[in-house]
C-alpha cells in the first residue's frame, strides 16, 4: 500500500460569486488559503483580512515550513494588512479565520485594534475567543471588538479533521 501523499488534498476550492460579499464569501477565501496550507503540508488554517469591501490581507499558517511558531494564519495576514494600509491599527477591518483564534492571534487581534472577527470552527482547548477563554472579555483590555462564529463551520472543520485523519495513517505519524 503507498504511503498516503499529504500535499494531495481531497478538497476542492471555492468560488464564491463576487457580487454577494458577506461573510461567506471572505469565509471561503480564507477556506482556500486553508487548502493551500495542506498542499505545503501545514495545519490547514487560513485567514482573510477585509476592509472597506476589500482583502487587504490574505494568508495560510507557514509554522512548519518556516520553522517559525509565530507564523500563523491570522498573524501573517494582520502584518499584511498592515503593510498594505500602512496602519497598524486595523479599525475597520475583519478578520476572517477558519478556526478560532489561540491565545497568540487573539491577541494580536486585540493589540491591531480590528473591528471584528469571524471564525469558522470553536476550539475548546486553545480557542481564546470563547473556546477555552476569551481575551476580548478582558476588563481592563482597552479595546474590544464584535465576535462572530460558525460561518462555514462544517466545511472547515471536515478539512481540519480530514488532515489530521491522513496525517495520523502516515507511518510515525502523530
Amino acid at each position: 500500500m503507498a504511503e498516503p501523499d499529504i500535499s494531495d488534498c481531497p478538497f476542492e476550492k471555492r468560488f464564491p460569486s463576487q457580487l454577494v460579499r458577506d461573510d461567506a464569501f471572505y469565509m471561503s477565501l480564507a477556506y482556500n488559503q486553508a487548502i493551500d496550507a495542506w498542499r505545503e503540508n501545514e495545519v490547514p488554517i487560513g485567514a482573510v483580512v477585509e476592509s472597506a469591501g476589500q482583502v487587504v490581507g490574505a494568508a495560510h499558517n507557514r509554522v512548519e515550513n518556516s520553522r517559525d511558531p509565530t507564523a500563523h494564519a491570522e498573524m501573517l495576514a494582520i502584518t499584511q494588512a498592515a503593510s498594505s494600509l500602512g496602519d497598524w491599527r486595523l479599525t475597520d477591518a475583519t478578520v476572517y479565520v477558519t478556526k478560532e483564534p489561540c491565545p497568540m492571534c487573539s491577541g494580536a487581534m486585540v493589540m491591531a485594534r480590528v473591528k471584528r472577527v469571524c471564525f469558522a470552527v470553536t476550539d475548546p482547548k486553545m480557542g481564546c475567543l470563547g473556546g477555552a477563554a476569551n481575551l476580548n472579555d478582558l476588563s481592563g483590555s482597552n479595546h474590544h471588538f464584535e465576535v462572530a462564529g460558525g460561518v462555514l463551520e462544517a466545511e472547515c472543520r471536515d478539512l481540519i479533521q480530514e488532515f489530521f485523519r491522513v496525517k495520523r495513517a502516515e507511518p510515525g505519524g502523530l
